[in-house]
């Protein structure tokens, strides 16, 4: 038996979603003025208008493009573009882990579409050069529950005739974007800086927004997700003006997200931290035997929600539900502790590991945890015996 480490992660949170808040939060220093009023009033849609320019600001989004929030974390911002835009061309879904394959479901079985799917196992990426830039396309930019991210954004044809529609949840603010290369861009405040839940965030260019403009689809929107009004594109949402009643203290803890991560020095400050803890993973996971990438292929590795597999015989000559009953006392160990906090994969990923390696997270906790993993997986594995 390896015995228990001395030292824990001073931040023990590697959850992909909602993920560790940032180093030195406080929920007594948000602002609180604002707390109660209505979502209308002029001071309170200032401040949601404050959060976007914050939020163009600390992203780098080009001036091209237009900022709006929606209801729903990412998944409302990806629907909202799906049950706003969809329709006019075909359709590709690039699909490699479960919310890829989530918004395939959904353009066809709800949207009532026929979407041609481009699939892969979990742990890779579909063949990119089969994407047909006539049709709109649909694409995670970092698979949150697979650990697969797509390489870069060379695939993305200059010349295309569809929309780029990226869901960029778990890469915004941890991975550089092309912004030149994509038409929709939707993440939320719960992952790369560690934000509330709740609210989602779009980003539309030009051809986006034409889209908007010219195009009705003839099925009927759900009004969590109308970003349009009788003329097209409704432009007070970009000025800050809530689609609903939002979370004004969501609002107030995204913007002190914002300030800390400019505090910092900015986003290439945000990629580095984000590359330092990935890289600490990743030295560990080169030096132990009973663990590997999900992902073989290193150049499309997630650098933010890493995801590892078993490769010791002890967990990979049990049947699934015994590697998911491992997985379970694996993860008790470790929480019993106190040492690292919700470590599992996705329910619908193959058992293994998940450890988000974002801006918010220390190098040091993550350095920190490796110890508590060794301690916990032979624990764990002497019990299956």
């Amino acid at each position: 038996m390896i015995a228990k480490p001395d030292i824990k992660p001073a931040r023990p949170w590697f959850s992909s979603g909602p993920t560790a808040k940032r180093p030195g939060y406080r929920l007594g220093g948000l602002p609180q003025e604002l707390l109660g009023r209505g979502i209308r009033a002029p001071e309170v849609v200032e401040r949601f208008a404050h959060g976007l320019r914050r939020t163009r600001a600390v992203l780098e989004v080009p001036e091209s493009h237009v900022l709006l929030y929606t209801p729903g974390s990412d998944t409302g911002a990806v629907e909202a573009a799906l049950w706003g835009m969809l329709g006019q061309r075909p359709v590709q879904v690039v699909a490699f882990e479960n919310f890829g394959l989530t918004w395939l479901g959904d353009v066809r079985d709800h949207l009532k579409l026929t979407p041609e799917a481009l699939t892969a196992p979990w742990g890779d990426l579909p063949d990119l050069g089969q994407v047909d830039w006539s049709k709109d396309v649909v694409f995670p930019w970092n698979g949150t529950t697979s650990g697969v991210r797509v390489p870069d954004g060379d695939w993305i044809a200059d010349d295309r005739e569809g929309l780029a529609i990226c869901d960029a949840t778990s890469a915004a603010f941890a991975m550089p974007l092309p912004w030149d290369k994509l038409d929709v861009v939707t993440f939320s405040f719960q992952k790369a800086l560690g934000g509330e839940a709740g609210i989602g965030v779009m980003a539309l260019s030009p051809r986006a927004v034409a889209r908007l403009d010219s195009y009705r689809p003839d099925r009927p929107v759900p009004k969590v997700l109308r970003i349009t009004d009788g003329k097209g594109f409704e432009r007070a949402l970009a000025d800050g003006v809530a689609m609903n009643t939002f979370s004004v203290l969501t609002i107030e803890d995204w913007i002190d997200a914002l300030d800390w991560a400019e505090g910092v020095g900015g986003l290439s400050e945000l990629i580095r931290r984000t590359d330092a803890n990935s890289a600490a993973l990743a030295d560990w996971v080169a030096r132990t035997d009973w663990i590997d990438f999900l992902p073989e292929r290193p150049e499309i590795r997630s650098t933010t929600s890493v995801c590892l597999k078993f490769v010791d015989p002890r967990v990979t000559g049990l049947d699934d539900k015994g590697q998911k009953a491992f997985v379970t006392r694996f993860k008790a160990l470790l929480e019993g502790e106190g040492a690292v906090f919700d470590m599992e994969p996705h329910r619908n990923a193959p058992p293994g590991l998940r450890l988000w390696c974002g801006c918010t997270v220390e190098t040091a906790d993550v350095v920190a945890a490796t110890p508590w993993l060794e301690w916990a997986f032979e624990a764990a594995a002497s019990e299956v015996g």
